[in-house]
């Protein structure tokens, strides 16, 4: 487990790709960043027919579930072999920890902050990779890792700022449910260094899902009615948009951009996420920029840049 950590965050800044799949992993990773990008914009427009966190993404997951069932009997049919349980119990404990948490924690935060603060506290994901790896596998912080740290909190305070002036005293609450789903999404993706390898990327992320979208459904069956599920059709439409181009595609594109161009380039390119947001949100759903919130995305775009750039020792 130690020998896998280490090698995801050494690939963080010196991975290496050819010229025959660096335009077709570049435009994937770009595909990716614009998926992942808009989530937020759909859950806000979603939230402006009253419709609470915990139904939305039940709405969401059980649109994606069918596409991860298909993608998992594919992978199925085409594997040499089973996955051993060991392995099946720690995807079953990371597709809680990963997509669960972190998706119900993100919803459950954008009800109080804008969307392009959560996708700026989102996006600095790398830099938890690093600390994860620093605080619990011994690995040592680099100058370069050290600047990245606080530039990106920097510009995560400085946009918090801009918020505070809009939505008021429960900006920080928000903000930080949208770090504890970073955090988990971060702590997936360390775990996920063990069993990639081994099952493949499509497949894992597969079964992942299906996990997360059970927990999902059973917990909304725990905590809500079925009446709960009579929304207006612009939930569902909002939904389907969501697990198709924001859950479902983003996901495999993301696999498959890693898989070819590696980790540190794919997390440069999706640098485009937070600014694509702050400019939709601003067109769509209307949020106001400010010079303080961009300045915050340029500072959290540049700590990414610094970590991902650094070079090998």
């Amino acid at each position: 487990m130690k020998k896998s950590i280490h090698s995801i965050v050494d690939s963080i800044g010196h991975a290496r790709f050819s010229s025959s799949t660096q335009m077709f992993g570049l435009l994937l990773a770009i595909g990716a960043a614009l998926g992942f990008s808009i989530k937020a914009i759909f859950v806000k427009l979603a939230y402006q027919h009253g419709v609470d966190a915990i139904t939305l993404l039940m709405v969401r997951m059980s649109f994606a579930l069918p596409f991860f069932i298909a993608f998992a009997i594919i992978e199925e049919r085409k594997a040499a072999a089973p996955i051993a349980i060991k392995d099946m119990m720690l995807i079953f404990l990371l597709g809680l920890i990963g997509y669960y948490l972190s998706s119900l924690l993100d919803f459950i935060g954008l009800q109080y902050i804008t969307a392009g603060l959560e996708r700026l506290i989102l996006f600095v994901y790398p830099t938890i990779v690093v600390m994860i790896s620093a605080l619990f596998f011994g690995k040592r912080f680099a100058k370069e890792t050290v600047i990245a740290l606080l530039l990106s909190y920097f510009g995560i305070a400085l946009a918090m700022y801009h918020d505070l002036q809009i939505s008021g005293e429960f900006t920080f609450y928000g903000s930080l449910l949208v770090f504890g789903a970073t955090l988990s999404y971060s702590m997936f993706l360390v775990g996920s260094g063990e069993v990639i390898p081994k099952v493949g990327a499509k497949r894992f992320t597969a079964y992942a899902m299906i996990i997360s979208c059970l927990a999902v459904m059973i917990q909304f069956g725990l905590l809500r009615e079925v009446s709960d599920l009579r929304q207006p059709v612009e939930v569902y439409l909002y939904g389907f948009a969501m697990a198709v181009f924001s859950t479902v595609i983003p996901a495999f594109l993301l696999a498959s951009a890693i898989h070819r161009i590696g980790a540190s380039h794919t997390a440069i390119v999706g640098a485009l996420g937070p600014v694509v947001t702050i400019v939709i949100a601003a067109m769509v759903l209307n949020e106001a920029v400010s010079l303080m919130q961009m300045l915050g995305a340029l500072c959290v775009i540049a700590g990414v840049f610094t970590l991902g750039l650094k070079k090998r020792a």
